[in-house]
């Protein structure tokens, strides 16, 4: 759309030029309802704003679809969450350590476990990055993973982990 673009304004100034040679006392509301008649720079100017107000439109569409679809996106990871959870549950509950399917392997492992802060406060200073206070989480849990106490934090104990292979 440039080309055209450049051709009408090309010409629009052209003309204008001409018709000022023509009548230099011509007013220039009368020149501008001239030039607006014999020159397609108008018209080439609301091609692309239309265009624009349809791509607009478009990026408004999908601005719309891609937040539905990140909703479904949410939605799906919950419930694929929920569904490995359910099977772990049941295979824990029923003392199932594995199951061999043609196109798959499930099985049931030793979790790690997790860091528990009971209270902040009471954690020693060695634990906090310098600069705003924020807890140094990893050498924390490496500390107590290695057998340390910590007062206001601890380990829970390991939760089993549902391990998949698929073939």
């Amino acid at each position: 759309m440039v080309l055209p673009l450049d051709f009408a304004r090309a010409r629009h100034a052209a003309l204008r030029e001409r018709i000022r040679k023509d009548d230099p006392s011509l007013d220039e509301q009368t020149l501008a309802d001239t030039l607006e008649g014999i020159s397609d720079l108008h018209d080439a100017i609301a091609a692309i704003v239309r265009a624009a107000l349809t791509d607009e439109a478009l990026v408004d569409g999908l601005k719309g679809r891609i937040k539905e679809m990140q909703e479904r996106l949410e939605r799906l990871d919950i419930r694929a969450s929920t569904r490995r959870q359910i099977a772990r549950d049941a295979m824990v509950e029923n003392d199932i350590p594995t199951i061999n399917a043609a196109d798959l392997t499930v099985s049931i492992r030793k979790g790690q476990p997790r860091l528990l802060i009971i209270d902040e406060a009471v954690i020693p200073a060695s634990y906090w990055e310098p600069g705003d206070p924020k807890l140094n989480r990893q050498a924390l849990l490496a500390d107590l993973k290695d057998g340390g106490t910590v007062t206001g934090a601890y380990l829970s104990n390991a939760e089993p982990v549902l391990s998949v292979r698929s073939r």
